[in-house]
């Protein structure tokens, strides 16, 4: 079975834990880069206030077929207790009939959003494999 890691990170955390994934699974990896430039202030406030509300921003496309791959897995940090704007475009374009498995990155380990996650999968017609909040530290 072919697994794709795709991945956002702002602080450059999030890429660290999706590299190493994608080396031991082995697989492919691809990034979810937004489409324009984010500085720290636009990313905490306007970027925050977007998450809390489920709205997508605009990102670059993605370098992949998502037909080529049976599992994909899915890392975001957590903004507000909630996936960031990049990560809710790119699950606007999930095709149907995947197996999504979340990791969601914070320093506390804990989040709050797996049934958001799930719901935002399962209304693209695929099912969220597993659900993981990762602990990072500083």
């Amino acid at each position: 079975m072919s697994t794709l890691v795709i991945y956002y990170t702002f602080s450059g955390r999030t890429k660290v834990i999706a590299e190493d994934l994608a080396a031991t699974e082995p697989a492919d990896i691809v990034q979810i880069k937004d489409a324009k430039h984010l500085n720290k202030l636009k990313a905490y406030t306007a970027g925050i206030v977007a998450s809390i509300r489920g709205k997508p921003w605009n990102i670059l496309p993605l370098d992949a077929d998502f037909s080529k791959y049976d599992n994909l897995i899915l890392l975001s940090p957590v903004w507000a207790s909630n996936p960031p704007p990049a990560v809710n475009a790119m699950l606007e374009q999930l095709p149907s009939g995947k197996s999504v498995s979340v990791k969601m990155v914070s320093r506390s380990g804990q989040t709050e959003c797996r049934a958001r996650m799930e719901a935002l999968i399962e209304n693209k017609g695929s099912i969220l494999g597993s659900f993981e909040d990762v602990k990072v530290s500083k």
